[in-house]
């Protein structure tokens, strides 16, 4: 998409949400994007008096055919600060079927808004043993295995109205959002028994939609990442190339199966049962409805922390 179109297509969007949302709502300063199954996070981040706008109304905005992805711009005040945030509740993803321009047109969109910080969430697959399902993770820097192949938002004509035409990623995860994040989540008080752990890692972007083979899992893993997943990366590449701070965390939500797979020509398997041949090549199958219902169990400590977050970086001018 070229600079010209691109320019055209936000201003339009723009446009329109400026008259379908109150003016005082006009100008958010921080953009939240929810993950597979943490839609529950608008809840607690907005609970007051707010203005949601379906994706379908926006123009030129890309649509969620995704299940637990609801599909809504929800604009509101947190608390009683009277700067304003916006949320999108579910998520695009580039293996719908959008471009890859597309799926990061929303984030061209909050920086029209006037938008200067994002907090990006996301349901993860964790390649580190050492994490556990429903730990929690800062992500620190990312490895875009599309992009390396060419399938890269930034590719095609600089959108010079928005960013350079080479920007540097080696600083896209704010350090300083990072240590912010660590300290409020050891502020909290999540109750005896609960072991859910906050990490800090690197996660591997892949095009999706099936998940990873184990051999892939075992080459991510090789090559430094900690979690894989199917999002964020994108957004986060073009919040950077507008110069907007980012802070990402996910919620791991299965672990992803490493080990090599059983053989055919094993002993055991030659002897085994049809229902134990499924139970062998199943185990630790990942699917759609585990990340869901991983979300949900997740869902209070993940709004504690963000709310905490946005309600911190709000009483910061510096670090909006």
């Amino acid at each position: 998409m070229d600079n010209a179109t691109l320019s055209k297509q936000t201003a339009e969007a723009l446009t329109y949400l400026q008259s379908k949302v109150p003016a005082e709502l006009h100008e958010p300063v921080i953009g939240i994007i929810c993950g597979s199954g943490l839609n529950g996070l608008a809840e607690s981040v907005l609970p007051g008096p707010r203005c949601e706008v379906p994706y379908a109304n926006v123009p030129h905005f890309p649509l969620s055919t995704v299940p637990g992805h609801a599909g809504n711009l929800l604009f509101g005040f947190f608390e009683l600060n009277k700067k304003p945030v916006v949320l999108m509740v579910g998520r695009v993803h580039y293996y719908e079927g959008h471009s890859i321009q597309s799926i990061t047109f929303p984030i061209r969109l909050m920086k029209r808004l006037g938008v200067r910080t994002i907090i990006v969430t996301n349901a993860a697959g964790g390649l580190n043993s050492d994490y556990s399902v429903g730990d929690l993770v800062v992500l620190q820097d990312h490895i875009n295995l599309a992009g390396l192949a060419g399938i890269h938002p930034l590719r095609g004509p600089n959108a010079d109205d928005f960013g350079t035409r080479f920007p540097a990623l080696s600083d896209a995860y704010d350090l300083n959002l990072r240590r912010r994040t660590h300290q409020l989540w050891k502020s909290l008080d999540r109750g005896i028994g609960n072991t859910r752990r906050l990490h800090e890692g690197v996660y591997a972007f892949v095009a999706g939609p099936s998940y990873e083979t184990r051999a892939e899992c075992r080459v991510l893993r090789s090559l430094g990442a900690d979690i894989v997943g199917m999002s964020t990366v994108p957004e986060i590449i073009v919040a950077r190339h507008c110069d907007i701070r980012v802070i990402a965390l996910s919620l791991v939500t299965n672990n992803a199966v490493l080990g090599i797979g059983p053989r055919g020509d094993d002993i055991d398997i030659q002897h085994s049962s049809a229902h134990d041949l499924n139970k062998a090549i199943g185990k630790g199958k990942a699917s759609h409805e585990e990340v869901l219902a991983a979300g949900r169990k997740a869902t209070a400590d993940v709004q504690q922390l963000v709310s905490l977050l946005v309600r911190d970086i709000l009483g910061a001018d510096h670090i909006l």
